[in-house]
């Protein structure tokens, strides 16, 4: 009464179609964050910070180029607050740089399990657009905050 079994034999495909979300597979296909958004996160507290720099300066030139005649610097009115509107604007969009890239690493760190760690260039960019947001927003502060202790005129000298 032997009975003969024969092994089943089930083929597999060698690529199936990628099915859960998590699948590493279904990531190499499609980016998983755009590089618009990569690149929004990585250098635009970069630039705010290096176009706060240079509005600084051009707007203190601006206020105090025509009272540098009478030997008495003073500053207009409006130049204070147009610094702070500019600062606040710039501040803001800082931060929204540093909101895009902790979105951009977490979408990708829950994908790949990574936790604290870059382990692609573009989770690499994430990481170092949260880092850098941060760095450069408190450089932005920072930089703000000298035209309400001093005259704008006064610190130009």
């Amino acid at each position: 009464m032997a009975t003969d079994r024969t092994p089943e034999r089930h083929t597999i495909p060698e690529n199936p179609p990628p099915t859960e979300l998590g699948d590493p597979r279904a990531s190499s296909q499609q980016p998983r964050v755009r590089p618009r958004r990569l690149w929004f996160g990585f250098v635009t507290s970069s630039l705010c910070w290096i176009a706060l720099g240079c509005l600084d300066i051009l707007i203190t030139w601006r206020a105090c180029i025509y009272q540098e005649e009478y030997g008495l610097p003073s500053q207009p009115e409006g130049a204070m607050a147009f610094y702070v509107v500019v600062s606040l604007v710039l501040l803001a969009i800082a931060i929204l740089a540093g909101v895009t890239s902790y979105r951009n690493w977490r979408a990708m760190s829950l994908e790949t399990n990574s936790g604290l760690q870059a382990v692609d260039r573009s989770e690499f960019m994430a990481l170092s657009g949260i880092i850098i947001s941060i760095t450069l927003g408190v450089g932005i502060v920072l930089l703000a905050i000298p035209p309400f202790v001093l005259n704008l005129c006064w610190r130009a000298r």
